[in-house]
C-alpha cells in the first residue's frame, strides 16, 4: 500500500472517549450507601449486599436492561385457535431480571425473614439493582407490598402468602397451583376517578356469603392495570356495605381462566419494559380482603410500601445519572482541561452528588424507621416522612437526570448509552402511586388525623440542632410558619411545606451522618435565604472537589 493510499484509508483515531461504565461494584464505589448500610443497622448483610454490587456492574448484566427496553412486551388476547388467553410476552431479557429479583428476595425478604435491619438490606439491594433497570421493579414492588394488606385477611395470606414471599420466579400464563412462586399486581384507578378512586364504579356481587373472606364476581373496568402478568391482583371495587378490596387470580381455582380481560398494553414514554394495561372484568372472581367499605384502609397498607418503593427507585436514578456524569467528566477532556477539573462543572457535578446522597440517605432512614415500627417515634416518622420523601425525592428526578444529560453532552441524548432510558424514566415514580399534588394532601391529613406525626418530625430534625446555623434559622422559620398559618390555609400552601420538610429532614441527616464538606454544601446550596434549586448554583467556599471524589467510581 502506497503512503497515499494509507493516508486515504486513515480518517481518524477514537480518542478522548470515556470507557463504558461496567465491570465496578455499584456497592464498594459507593461510599454513601456503605456508611447508610451499617448505620441504619444491616451491617450483617453487607457481605451479601457487596457480591450483589458487583453482580450489578457486569456488563451482562447491564446488557440485561438495555435489552428489556428495546423489546416491548406484546399483548396476545386470543390464541391461534380463538381462544381469550390474555397473555404478555416478555423479551427474556426481562425474565432473567424479575428472576434476579425474586431470587435476591427483593419481593418479600423483610417478611420471609424478618429481623433487625431487614428492610434496610432489602433497601440497599433494590437501591443497586433498580441502578440496572427500572421498569421490572414495578411487580417487584407490588409483590413486596401485597403481604401488609393481605395481612387484613389472615385466611388468604395462609393460603397464598407462601407462594408470594417464594424466592422462586414463575413467568408462564399457568394457574398459581402449577407454580412454586407468585407475583401480585394492582387495579385501583378507573377512567372517571383516577386517584380519586372513592368514584370507582366497578361493582362487587357476592356469590354466596358475604363479608371478608367470601368469593365475589367483579363486573367493571380499570384503567391502570400494573403489571397484568402477574397471578393475583388486589382490587378496589364496590361492594353494598362501599369500596372494598379483593384479591383477584388470574385463574380461578378450577383451572379455568378468570374473567379479567386485558383491553390494550399503554403506550407509556418510559418504563416500557413493564407492561401496564387497561381491563375489563366481566364477572372475575375475587375473594374480599378486610373489610367490607373499608377497602382504601386495607389497601393502603400496600400503598404505603409501593411509595417507599418510589423513593428507593428514584434515589437508585439519580445515583446512577451522578455516576455516569461524573464518569464521562473524569475521561472526557474540553477547552485544554479534564471537564472534571473546570470549575463551573465541578459546580454541576457536586450538586448533582449532594442530591443523590440526599436521596439515598432520606430512603434509608425511612427503611429503618420501617424496621422499627414497634417504637412509636419510628413509627409517627414513617407516617409523615414517606409522603414526604416520595413527594420530595421523586419530584427531584427528572430535572436531576436531565442535568446529568447535559453534563455528558451529546452522547447524553443517544439511545445506545443509558440517559435515555434514565430521562424517561425520571417522571414515572412521581406521577405514579399518588402524584405530588396526593402526597401532599396526604403529609396534611397524616397531621390533621395524628398530630403526633408533626411532633416526630421536629423531634428528628431536632437531632441535628446547633450543627449548622442556616439549619438552625430554616426549622425555626418552618415551626413558624406551621403556628402562623391557619390549619384551613395549609392545602394551598402544602406543596411549600412539603418541600421545605424534604430539604429540612434531609440536611438533618447530613449534617448528622455526611462528612462535613458534605453537610455544609447541602445547606449552603439548600436552606440559604436566598438558595437557588438549579443545579451547578453552589455558593463559593465549598469543597466540590471532595464531593465529587466522595461519589466517583475510580474506574
Amino acid at each position: 500500500m502506497s503512503e497515499r493510499d494509507k493516508y486515504l484509508a486513515q480518517t481518524h483515531i477514537v480518542e478522548n472517549q470515556p470507557p463504558a461504565l461496567e465491570n465496578y461494584n455499584l456497592y464498594a464505589e459507593d461510599h454513601a450507601l456503605q456508611a447508610a448500610v451499617k448505620r441504619e443497622g444491616a451491617a450483617w448483610a453487607e457481605q451479601d449486599i457487596a457480591r450483589f454490587g458487583a453482580e450489578c456492574g457486569l456488563p451482562e448484566r447491564i446488557a440485561l436492561g438495555f435489552a428489556a427496553n428495546t423489546n416491548k412486551p406484546t399483548l396476545q388476547t386470543h390464541d391461534r385457535f380463538g381462544e381469550r388467553i390474555d397473555q404478555v410476552d416478555f423479551h427474556p431479557s426481562y425474565h432473567q431480571l424479575m428472576d434476579i429479583a425474586i431470587t435476591e428476595g427483593l419481593h418479600a425478604s423483610p417478611w420471609s425473614k424478618p429481623g433487625p435491619g431487614a428492610h434496610v438490606a432489602r433497601a440497599a439491594k433494590y437501591y443497586l439493582h433498580t441502578q440496572v433497570e427500572a421498569a421490572h421493579g414495578c411487580p417487584i414492588t407490588m409483590t413486596f407490598a401485597a403481604i401488609p394488606a393481605l395481612h387484613h385477611q389472615p385466611d388468604l395470606l395462609k393460603q397464598f402468602g407462601a407462594k408470594i414471599m417464594a424466592p422462586q420466579y414463575d413467568g408462564r400464563n399457568v394457574p398459581d397451583t402449577m407454580k412454586h412462586g407468585l407475583t401480585i399486581g394492582m387495579a385501583m384507578t378507573e377512567k372517571q376517578g383516577g386517584s380519586d378512586v372513592r368514584t370507582n364504579t366497578t361493582k362487587a356481587y357476592a356469590i354466596d356469603a358475604s363479608g371478608p373472606g367470601q368469593a365475589y364476581e367483579l363486573v367493571g373496568h380499570k384503567w391502570f392495570v400494573s403489571a397484568p402478568m402477574c397471578d393475583a391482583f388486589l382490587v378496589l371495587a364496590q361492594a353494598p356495605g362501599g369500596l372494598s378490596c379483593f384479591l383477584l387470580p388470574r385463574w380461578r381455582p378450577d383451572g379455568s381462566k378468570n374473567a379479567l380481560q386485558i383491553q390494550q398494553l399503554k403506550n407509556k414514554m418510559g418504563n416500557v419494559a413493564n407492561a401496564s394495561s387497561e381491563c375489563e372484568l366481566r364477572g372475575a372472581l375475587a375473594w374480599m380482603v378486610g373489610e367490607e367499605g373499608r377497602g382504601v384502609r386495607t389497601i393502603i397498607e400496600m400503598v404505603a410500601m409501593t411509595r417507599y418503593d418510589c423513593m428507593i427507585g428514584s434515589s437508585a436514578g439519580m445515583r446512577q445519572a451522578t455516576v455516569q456524569a461524573l464518569h464521562h467528566a473524569h475521561h472526557r477532556s474540553a477547552f485544554g482541561a479534564r471537564l472534571s477539573e473546570q470549575p463551573l462543572m465541578q459546580n454541576v457535578l457536586a450538586d448533582l452528588a449532594l442530591e443523590s446522597e440526599a436521596a439515598m440517605t432520606l430512603t434509608m432512614r425511612m427503611a429503618r424507621a420501617i424496621d422499627q415500627q414497634d417504637n412509636e417515634h419510628e413509627r409517627l416518622l414513617a407516617r409523615i416522612a414517606t409522603p414526604i420523601g416520595k413527594y420530595w425525592i421523586c419530584k427531584r428526578a427528572p430535572n436531576h437526570a436531565y442535568e446529568a444529560m447535559e453534563a455528558i453532552g451529546g452522547m447524553g441524548v443517544m439511545e445506545n448509552t443509558i440517559m435515555p432510558r434514565l430521562f424517561r424514566e425520571s417522571p414515572v415514580n412521581s406521577i405514579w402511586e399518588g402524584s405530588g399534588n396526593v402526597q401532599c394532601l396526604d403529609i396534611l391529613r397524616a397531621i390533621q388525623k395524628e398530630p403526633e406525626v408533626l411532633d416526630a418530625y421536629f423531634v428528628e430534625l431536632a437531632k441535628a440542632n446547633n450543627t449548622n446555623v442556616l439549619f438552625d434559622h430554616f426549622v425555626e422559620a418552618l415551626q413558624h410558619d406551621f403556628r402562623s398559618i391557619a390549619p384551613e390555609q395549609w392545602q394551598y400552601h402544602a406543596r411549600q411545606f412539603a418541600d421545605r420538610m424534604a430539604v429540612a429532614l434531609q440536611g438533618a441527616l447530613l449534617l448528622q451522618h455526611a462528612p462535613d464538606y458534605v453537610a455544609e454544601a447541602f445547606c449552603a446550596s439548600r436552606l440559604a435565604p436566598q438558595a437557588h434549586f438549579n443545579y451547578g448554583s453552589l455558593p463559593s467556599g465549598l469543597d466540590v472537589r471532595a464531593i465529587i471524589s466522595r461519589a466517583t467510581p475510580t474506574l
